[in-house]
């Protein structure tokens, strides 16, 4: 027992000693605490700026088949998939109908053909007659508005006679593009009906190794777009790889939904391996603008802002200013200064950003930049150079259990 007791008090001596010893060592120790803020360094290197936008790939040209007619489907010769050269026949319509309204109308022309040779006969007899004076002036006029009448009808079912026959040769339906059947909507046996709206048959699309991406951009980065940017994009088929094209047209219609408004790029895209369908959804980052080696900021430090008791903490002091000029007071009373944004100068706006001062108080400077993204942003002036570390964020203390 006495031997258990003596143990007991040797092992809380030592615990007692380890502690003192740790108090002191962070006593004369402060760096030992837990740092606040998590860092990282200015270095040099290239960014490449990009805008981010989902579209859809489409052929691009595609040509909607219809008809003219009406008629129930009495062959069908294309289908999903087929290649098909100018002219060739799609379908057939049932002709019978359209076949019976060409044999009325050549009837109707042939009675009015005749009707016009009579006409014609009893007006060169009564030319005769008028100069014997066997009938008046007035039967010969009469004789001539018939003649006139009956060459009028003669035309009218001339007429009618092509448009039957047209009728009839439009119940072939045939290709007007070479090019590959996108869609097909009809089946042997359908009826289609013409009467107030074409009635779309097959969607064509003219060349699938050239495509078009469709996309909307909004409003914000419009600005940064122009005509010849390279575009790189994914689609979810091939996640793996990664396809390029060129910014081929800034359209100026806008569209707006709940609040947003967009504008509609088209990207040309090359897809000699037809590995690319339409429909797809392409995820795209357009170039706007890159630079091979410039000074890097994390783009984190510029979205860090310390609480209002580190600000009025002992050493929160600005450091030196971003631009050879100092800030005016009109700079530092503008209304709009969001504690982002502090002023402009030379035509560039001013950004603050944070090293770790001493008693790790977060140290003011002033920047301007230029490109950015998601990782990297340019840094154009200030007073930091390569290897400083500037504050991303803060380091939330640990829960006490």
């Amino acid at each position: 027992m006495k031997l258990w007791i003596k143990r007991s008090a040797i092992a809380a001596s030592l615990v007692a000693v380890s502690a003192a010893g740790g108090w002191q060592y962070v006593q004369r120790n402060p760096r030992a605490e837990e740092p606040k803020f998590r860092t990282a360094q200015l270095d040099e290197g290239a960014i490449t700026q990009v805008v981010l936008a989902t579209g859809t790939l489409q052929p691009v040209i595609t040509v909607n088949v219809g008809t003219q007619v009406s008629g129930t489907v009495l062959e069908r010769r294309a289908d999903f998939n087929d290649r098909v050269k100018k002219g060739q026949i799609l379908l057939r319509l049932d002709p019978a109908n359209l076949q019976a309204r060409l044999r009325q109308t050549q009837a109707q022309l042939a009675a009015s053909n005749a009707a016009q040779v009579l006409a014609r006969a009893t007006y060169e007899r009564n030319l005769k007659l008028v100069a014997a004076g066997f009938i008046s002036a007035l039967t010969l006029d009469q004789g001539q508005r018939e003649v006139d009448a009956a060459v009028a009808n003669v035309e009218l079912g001339r007429a009618q006679v092509e448009s039957a026959q047209t009728d009839l040769d439009n119940s072939v339906i045939r290709s007007p593009i070479d090019g590959v059947v996108i869609r097909r909507n009809t089946d042997v046996g359908q009826t289609v009906a013409a009467s107030f709206q074409t009635p779309d048959l097959y969607l064509l699309a003219r060349d699938l190794r050239q495509m078009v991406i469709q996309t909307n951009v909004s409003e914000a980065d419009v600005g940064l777009i122009k005509t010849g940017q390279a575009v790189h994009f994914t689609v979810d088929a091939y996640p793996e790889r990664e396809f390029e094209g060129l910014v081929q047209q800034f359209r100026l219609n806008s569209a707006s939904a709940q609040g947003v408004v967009t504008y509609t790029i088209i990207v040309d895209v090359e897809n000699p391996d037809e590995l690319l369908k339409p429909g797809m959804t392409a995820q795209t980052r357009i170039v706007v603008s890159s630079k091979p080696k410039v000074m890097r900021l994390p783009t984190a430090a510029l979205r860090f802002r310390p609480d209002e008791d580190s600000l009025k903490a002992k050493g929160a002091t600005p450091a030196a200013s971003a631009a050879s000029a100092p800030v005016t007071a009109e700079e530092k009373a503008r209304a709009d200064d969001d504690g982002v944004l502090t002023a402009t100068r030379t035509g560039r706006k001013i950004y603050r950003v944070y090293t770790v001062g001493e008693k790790q108080v977060p140290k003011l400077h002033e920047v301007t930049i230029g490109i950015a993204n998601t990782r990297f942003t340019e840094l154009i002036s200030g007073d930091l150079k390569v290897g400083d570390e500037v504050i991303t964020r803060t380091v939330e203390a640990p829960v006490k259990k």
